[in-house]
């Protein structure tokens, strides 16, 4: 085993030593008794199986169904089959079978057997390698190896097939029996008190029991209410087939109904006979009352401009609402935070059930990109409430540049810590295992040993934590899960959950599907992000502290930020919509909920429900919803979901997920799009949920896929409102080549996406594509995006290049940061296309902006608009170090760039040049540069024209400082002109370019 475990005879001095006041009973003897030997049985049926490689549709999910009539295939030799028992298993031997159809004719696979211990972390061989033949008439293609020793995973490895194709298993069996090991349930739980009012601090009573055949080591219990953790508590040592009433406390509660659920030893430490029997959900849900007093909460803040300019002043009023039982008496305080201004306003008189509008005092200068506001309904807590905890509400204004994000971004580097500051080199070099460059700000902490921490001081108040953070892979690849300690004013919260297992990619190559999940050399998409909604509010002036423990037991832990958030309470169903638990799904329970979701969705698509409603919880789903393709046309169905409403209570409350790689999922989706999420053909609106991929790659090992969190069509009428997608290769992807089924042709026309989070891809955040047009992005932020964050491609795959080239579509108050490979944001050719006011941060490698003809597109026409931007470290090395980029870059590597501003934007901290007009096979002509300020240009001038650019650019009111290559740099055989700036021909850089 991993750990020691205790023994028995150990319980009851535990018990003197203080469990009982923590309110841990242990029930029962359960002496464990001698049991006649079992007979092997089949331990591989239908657990988890994967493959160093699969070749079409032939996956390694279809080698432990049961059925000797689907397959796995691998695309080339020597390749593994790897099935994972649960836990150690004594076997007697592996069955390999084919399908035993004559048309199979008789073939040799050459096959080492090995075997991993449940406490290794290294394979070794069971039986060495041999030939075996597979004959139809003979062994019915079936092959029994035996084997002994005890295992919990065991692998095929194959080295070759005679008959021509990669290895090949119709079944894969593991004859066994399982070995002595712990088996940790949760077999009850109850609440007290039974029937809670707001007032009450509740407990759950939670009996855990060992049901295996040895002993388990102490663990935890966690209890959640709606799919969110709200308390904790530990489980001691248990024997075999003993039990202890674990209390967790889990606090004061708002009135509503709960559905409680708990799992014992919830990061899967201890190595059990079946970790799939780990969590219970009451059969009744907890129920709390409201307690007898008034209650004041905030249902709405109003602002006057609603969308001001910068420099504007603005006013503000709340509506306080009394959800008591009792009135309450006029002079209590509502308080509005903005920024760094603080607000307030009396509330008059408000009896019970009642709301007034609460006009406040004073008023904020709006500034730039934005601002989150914050208003608490009795301030000053002169009110006694029967809730402390819903007083405060939160919304988002938009102001000038960026989103108006509804949280607050706190940098580490910024923070009070005790650790390791990281910070990058001048160059800001990627793609070598580089934290630094990695992180926003270019800065980080690392750390190192027990003890060490970041502390942050909230601005406002919060309930919510998003942590970008760095820790190390498993040693063999796959990623890792790990734990690291939250306190918020020095009290301890909670243990929030770290893992690795969606970052960290290797290999030397740009080329994004030459990447491995395999550890070996340089590593690159090193950070990803975890979040925590907390199980109360926290007010502004809160210190919170991450603290690597004794028991956070990573080799190191890199903080890059944290987000604090009020995350608003989840909202009610619509009177119009019907939930998808009317047809089936449950939440929070583990157990795909595909089947039901699409029947609701095909219930509104054909007009027999208004609404689809997904309730707050958590909701697993394996397979993309579309629409049912008739006709059948090729392998996979991809026609889209059309003339369908589906809403949910918040992108925090009601999440999708998936646990299956999409390579791995078969069925009905194309590996590419994934089996999450939605495919969209027409007039779809899609708002308050999240969709969380389970992609751990773009192409490499295997051409394996992320997935797309929303595809299709997307035709007219579209609107994607307040959506959160991550782990996805790509967020969102707009548009299908008009040849993939002609008849159904309708390019994204008037589509509309706002308040978008997307997260942690492995390509693009947003690209519209395939003739999309008339399209806005607006107030959305993207973070750690693997190609760009916001393009659009007027690729030529469309029924008429003539007409259908990607046009007028705009991005409007976006927030970009940190894509770790390629574009901020991209166009690629059309016309009357739009960037405006949007914010981006620390590319690693690309342009912050960029404006090219490569990836074959339709070329420019007309205008394209740059204006009222702010690039902030941007620009950076690619294509093996050997291009160096802007911070906006013009590239016409094909068809010119003509009809190009841009204005009233600031550059600061380039890695590279400010400005940059790249060589390329096509001229930028006319392009015009006005109220630019261009500040300190870290490895470059101001504004480059390469040797190879051709075109001209006038400047007017452009302001260049602190460049190394001076202010502006037109190298020599340049055919560029820049007008009005001062121009100076100088030395040239050397470039590569691909």
């Amino acid at each position: 085993m991993r750990r020691k475990q205790r023994s028995r005879r150990l319980i009851p001095a535990l018990l003197s030593a203080g469990l009982i006041a923590l309110g841990i009973v242990p029930l029962g003897s359960g002496a464990a008794t001698a049991r006649p030997a079992a007979e092997p049985v089949n331990l591989a049926l239908n657990k988890p199986i994967e493959a160093s490689s699969s070749t079409q549709n032939y996956f390694a999910t279809n080698a432990n169904d049961n059925s000797t009539s689907t397959y796995w295939e691998s695309s080339g030799h020597p390749s593994t089959l790897t099935v994972k028992l649960g836990a150690n298993a004594d076997l007697a031997s592996v069955v390999v079978k084919l399908n035993p159809d004559a048309a199979w004719s008789t073939r040799t696979q050459s096959i080492e057997v090995l075997g991993r211990e449940q406490a290794a972390q290294d394979f070794k061989s069971v039986k060495a390698r041999a030939d075996y033949s597979f004959n139809p008439s003979g062994n019915q293609n079936s092959v029994t190896i035996p084997v002994s020793g005890r295992y919990a995973d065991v692998q095929l490895k194959i080295f070759g097939n005679s008959s021509g194709y990669g290895a090949q298993a119709a079944e894969f069996q593991v004859m066994g029996t399982p070995a002595p090991n712990p088996d940790l349930t949760v077999s009850n739980l109850t609440w007290d008190p039974a029937q809670p009012s707001e007032s009450d601090t509740i407990n759950v009573n939670a009996t855990v029991r060992n049901t295996g055949s040895a002993a388990a080591a102490a663990t935890t219990v966690n209890v959640s209410l709606g799919g969110t953790v709200a308390g904790s508590a530990p489980v001691p040592a248990l024997g075999a087939g003993e039990s202890a009433v674990v209390k967790v406390g889990i606090g004061k509660r708002a009135q509503g109904s709960y559905t409680v659920s708990a799992v014992v030893d919830p990061t899967d430490t201890i190595d059990e006979q079946n970790d799939d029997n780990n969590s219970r959900t009451a059969e009744s849900k907890l129920t709390v009352g409201q307690a007898p007093g008034p209650d004041l909460e905030v249902t709405g803040i109003t602002s006057s401009p609603a969308n001001p300019a910068v420099g504007a002043k603005v006013t503000f009023a709340a509506k306080v609402h009394n959800r008591g039982t009792s009135g309450v008496s006029a002079g209590s305080v509502a308080r509005l935070t903005v920024g760094g201004t603080t607000l307030n306003g009396t509330t008059p008189a408000i009896a019970a059930g009642e709301t007034a509008t609460v006009n406040i005092s004073g008023s904020w200068t709006a500034a730039s990109g934005g601002a989150t506001l914050t208003a608490t309904a009795d301030a000053t807590n002169a009110v006694a409430e029967t809730n402390e905890n819903n007083n405060v509400f939160a919304r988002s204004i938009v102001v000038g540049r960026g989103a108006a994000v509804p949280y607050v971004e706190y940098e580490a580097e910024d923070a009070r810590y005790e650790g390791t500051l990281l910070e990058a080199d001048a160059e800001r070099t990627f793609g070598h295992t580089n934290y630094a460059s990695e992180s926003s700000g270019r800065k980080s902490v690392r750390l190192n040993s027990a003890g060490q921490y970041v502390e942050f001081t909230s601005t406002s108040a919060s309930n919510s934590i998003v942590v970008r953070n760095s820790i190390p892979d498993a040693p063999g690849g796959g990623g890792q899960e790990k734990t690291l300690s939250l306190y918020a004013d020095g009290k301890f919260v909670q243990k929030l959950n770290l893992s690795s297992k969606h970052s960290w990619l290797y290999g030397n190559t740009d080329q994004p599907e030459g990447l491995t999940n395999t550890p070996g050399g340089d590593a690159r998409r090193l950070f990803d992000e975890s979040h925590a909604l907390l199980a109360q509010t926290y007010p502004q002036g809160t210190k919170f502290k991450l603290q690597r423990d004794a028991g956070d037991d990573a080799a190191f832990y890199i903080v890059d930020l944290v987000d604090l958030e009020q995350v608003a309470p989840a909202a009610s169903k619509p009177a119009e919509c019907t939930s998808i638990t009317t047809y089936g799904a449950i939440p929070n329970d583990g157990i795909d909920d595909t089947a039901a979701i699409q029947r609701a969705v095909t219930a509104d698509q054909n007009g027999d429900i208004a609404c689809v409603w997904i309730p707050a919880g958590q909701w697993r789903q394996e397979q993309k919803i579309l629409t049912d393709d008739p006709l059948n046309r090729g392998q996979f169905n991809q026609v889209g979901i059309r003339d369908v409403t589906i809403r949910g209570a918040g992108m925090w409350h009601s999440q999708l997920y998936t646990l299956t790689p999409p390579q791995d999922a078969g069925g009905i989706n194309h590996p590419h799009e994934g089996n999450f999420g939605f495919d969209i053909d027409d007039n779809t609106k899609i708002s308050g949920i999240a969709i969380f991929g389970s992609g751990t790659i773009r192409g490499g090992d295997g051409n394996a896929e992320g997935g797309v969190g929303l595809n299709g069509r997307f035709g007219k009428n579209t609107k994607i409102d307040d959506v959160w997608i991550e782990h996805a290769n790509v967020g969102t992807w707009v548009g299908r080549d008009y040849s993939n089924i002609p008849e159904l042709w309708g390019p994204g026309d008037g589509l509309e996406f706002s308040g978008m989070r997307i997260r942690n891809t492995y390509a693009d955040g947003i690209n519209f594509t395939n003739g999309t047009r008339n399209s806005t992005v607006f107030n959305s932020s993207f973070r750690n995006t693997g190609d760009d964050a916001l393009a659009v491609w007027a690729s030529k795959y469309v029924k008429d290049t003539s007409v259908d080239a990607g046009h007028d579509n705009v991005f409007r108050n976006n927030t970009v940061q940190l894509p770790w490979r390629a574009n901020g944001i991209a166009v690629y050719g059309g016309y009357g296309n739009k960037i405006e006011n949007n914010l981006v941060y620390d590319t690693m490698n690309y342009p912050g902006i960029m404006l090219a003809t490569d990836h074959d597109p339709i070329p420019f026409t007309g205008e394209t608009l740059i204006a009222n931007n702010g690039l902030y470290r941007t620009g950076g090395a690619f294509w093996n170090e050997d291009q160096e980029f802007g911070a906006i870059t013009l590239f016409a590597q094909g068809p010119s760039i003509p009809g190009v501003t841009i204005r009233d934007t600031d550059i600061h901290d380039s890695t590279y040049d400010g400005i940059q007009f790249k060589t390329g096979g096509g001229a930028m002509p006319d392009v015009t540069i006005s109220d630019v300020t261009i500040s300190k240009s870290n490895n470059g001038s101001g504004i480059l024209a390469m040797g190879g650019a051709r075109g001209s650019a006038t400047l007017t009111d452009v302001t260049i400082t602190d460049s190394r290559d001076g202010n502006i740099l037109i190298e020599p055989g340049s055919q560029f002109v820049i007008n009005g700036g001062g121009a100076k021909k100088s030395a040239a850089r050397s470039f590569s370019l691909r």
